[in-house]
């Protein structure tokens, strides 16, 4: 994506260093703009009362509440904020709750190949980037029981999958399952990887126009708004296996 202007970026993350370790990534990068850095929840969210951002990079475990009360809040005030989250806390709950307040991305403290910087840039260009351990337990929740043609008996946290069988009686609430082209489950592959709408079109050989199209008919079919729901919405239909190739 094409800009002459750097994105601004708003942080928030508690630990000293840790912030500043973020604040000079950003500020090192000339495509970015550190606009504000807050070390608590309540300044951030007073500060997105008044003004919005490109980017959110924001910590779940704050000391005065939850980063997702400001993924929520931005989210509905400022739509066009991309927002990821980066935290300590990879257990699924806390991937899915971030997901559905609205982040496109969910990077792990501890994952040391991550480059903030880029992988804000990424964003930006339309990728949903998830650590690798976070998408492992994540894809675990949803894998079938061995030997078996059932979903595994989610815990209450874990939502009820979509294509669990019903009784006869109970057929008219199933949800029709999803259809999709040859073309529109290779897409879907490239997002569930992290991939920039520049990067499929060039594996396959079509425009980015081309991309964004299917992309949109995905979304459609999905009944989804973003890449991240679009990937957790298609692995509970049985779209993705456990390692994000979909099923021919």
């Amino acid at each position: 994506m094409n800009r002459d202007a750097p994105w601004d970026v708003v942080l928030v993350e508690d630990n000293q260093l840790t912030r500043q370790f973020l604040e000079q990534s950003i500020d090192a990068h000339p495509a970015l703009h550190l606009r504000a850095s807050f070390g608590t929840l309540a300044p951030a969210a007073a500060w997105f009362e008044h003004r919005g951002a490109d980017l959110l990079l924001v910590d779940l475990g704050l000391p005065d509440g939850s980063g997702l009360s400001l993924l929520r809040q931005v989210h509905q005030r400022w739509p066009a904020c991309d927002m990821l989250v980066v935290s300590m806390f990879g257990d699924e709950a806390n991937v899915v709750a971030s997901i559905e307040a609205g982040a496109v991305g969910y990077v792990h403290k501890d994952d040391e190949a991550a480059d903030i910087a880029a992988t804000l840039l990424a964003v930006k260009q339309g990728a949903s980037p998830i650590s690798p351990m976070i998408a492992r337990h994540l894809l675990k929740r949803l894998r079938p029981v061995p030997d078996s043609g059932r979903i595994a008996e989610p815990d209450r946290a874990a939502p009820v999958p979509l294509m669990a069988t019903a009784m006869p009686s109970e057929a008219a609430d199933v949800p029709a399952p999803v259809s999709l082209s040859r073309r529109e489950q290779e897409v879907l592959e490239f997002i569930a990887r992290g991939y920039a709408y520049a990067e499929i079109a060039r594996e396959q050989g079509i425009t980015v126009h081309s991309v964004q199209t299917y992309i949109k008919k995905l979304y459609a079919k999905l009944a989804v708004h973003s890449r991240s729901e679009a990937v957790y919405e298609a692995s509970r239909l049985g779209l993705l296996d456990v390692f994000g190739r979909p099923r021919g």
